[in-house]
């Protein structure tokens, strides 16, 4: 009997889990449509030619993900058989790409932005350490060009 709660426990949380990371794609996915307008590179100089530089500043974004039970018992049965460990990818996938989008967020007068860099993290819990968030930091310099007359 106990078994049987564990499989549906677990079915259960597979299920809205894969629910709630969907539509957080979806989300994403559509926010990245409205940034589009807004170059950002890892480069150090801006991308082409940019009216004259008026302003420019710091600007991050910050995401804290946590890894839900299915993907910790999936990424455990990995670890034991060996491979590659797709659950926590659009996990570290996700968080990177919400960062960045968090991170536009914050400048949205911004002409470009250069010298973008990611920094991740875990953190861990419990006796084990498990793994138990992600954290995705995103930074960049913001430009702001003077509007050509």
């Amino acid at each position: 009997m106990e078994l049987i709660v564990f499989i549906t426990l677990l079915g259960l949380g597979y299920f809205f889990g894969r629910l709630a990371e969907k539509r957080h794609f979806k989300s994403t996915h559509d926010r990245e449509k409205l940034h589009l307008r807004l170059p950002t590179t890892s480069l150090k100089r801006p991308m082409g030619t940019l009216p004259p530089v008026t302003e420019s500043s710091l600007v991050s974004g910050n995401v804290v993900i946590s890894v839900d039970y299915c993907k910790r018992i999936l990424a455990g049965l990995r670890n034991i058989f060996g491979g590659q460990v797709s659950a926590y990818e659009t996990l570290v996938d996700r968080a990177r790409r919400e960062a960045i989008l968090r991170m536009k967020e914050s400048c949205p007068t911004a002409t470009q932005l250069i010298n973008l860099r990611i920094e991740t993290s875990s953190i861990s819990k419990g006796a084990k350490q498990q793994i138990g968030s992600v954290e995705v930091l995103a930074y960049a310099t913001a430009l702001y060009c003077r509007p050509e007359a």
